[in-house]
């Protein structure tokens, strides 16, 4: 004969002490433990972030040094980036800005 999976069943598993106790391991490595799956995810997400950053900055350096690089190349390259990001001009000479409207 077969035993049927009764409510004493089902409750003399749940109050298994070995039940218990897996149970509250799981629980606290998942979500309390110092290296948990929830920060093990973080961690992961923000070295994600981190190396973006970084792809970000590396470019950022490469475009700066070659500014660097064209600015010394002499008088007329650094009078042109005069001209073109701080709007100077020689005296008597008129500056004209325009500026275009976003669609």
């Amino acid at each position: 004969m077969k035993k049927k999976f009764t409510e004493s069943g089902i409750f003399s598993v749940i109050s298994n002490k070995f039940v218990i106790a897996s149970v509250l391991f799981l629980t606290w490595i998942i979500f309390f433990d110092e290296n948990s799956i929830v920060a093990h995810v973080e961690s992961k997400q923000q070295l994600h972030d981190l190396i973006q950053q970084k792809e970000y900055y590396k470019a950022r350096i490469t475009s700066d040094k070659q500014k660097l690089e064209d600015l010394s190349q002499g008088k007329e390259e650094l009078e042109k980036f005069a001209r073109e990001q701080y709007y100077m001009s020689k005296p008597g000479e008129d500056v004209f800005i325009v500026v275009e409207e976003e669609k």
